[in-house]
């Protein structure tokens, strides 16, 4: 199994990646998937701005899609992240993680959500709904909590 990783500009269509996962598979028993949006923050937030270095987010993202197929029986992975101005109400992530049984999918989505939140190679910015520019967004400290329990 190949994880299939992409950083893009563009917005995804989730039933058109389900459909390219699955087709002409029947050994597939589970598809989970997981769609990150932008929050408005309280009405604060006009648009998060994603920035990324090209080449090694994507090699990065699919070492660690690696260390999720050799924990869990996956038959099929996709990470999707975009950069660029993403404003609230916005997809700016998507996991699908396909496999025989759910238990397996849902845990490996699981795992990767936790580290793309966390240790992805992505730099977040605020722009904030009044004008003015927020400062580069850091890891929250219950996020971090969530993925080290991989580490165990």
């Amino acid at each position: 199994m190949t994880p299939i990783i992409r950083i893009q500009h563009e917005d995804f269509d989730l039933s058109d990646e389900i459909a390219a996962l699955s087709y002409g598979r029947a050994d597939i028993g589970a598809v989970v998937s997981f769609i990150g949006l932008c929050r408005d923050e309280a009405g604060t937030l006009a648009a998060l701005e994603l920035e990324h270095y090209p080449g090694m987010a994507e090699a990065e993202i699919a070492r660690v899609a690696c260390e999720a197929a050799a924990r869990w029986p996956l038959l099929g992975l996709v990470a999707i992240h975009r950069y660029g101005l993403v404003r609230p109400g916005e997809q700016i992530v998507m996991v699908l993680a396909a496999s025989a049984h759910r238990r397996a999918a849902f845990e490996a989505a699981d795992f990767m959500m936790d580290y793309l939140k966390t240790r992805a190679p992505f730099w977040k910015r605020e722009h904030r709904a009044d004008g003015t520019l927020g400062g580069w967004v850091e890891a929250k400290a219950g996020d971090d909590d969530a993925a080290e329990r991989w580490n165990r």
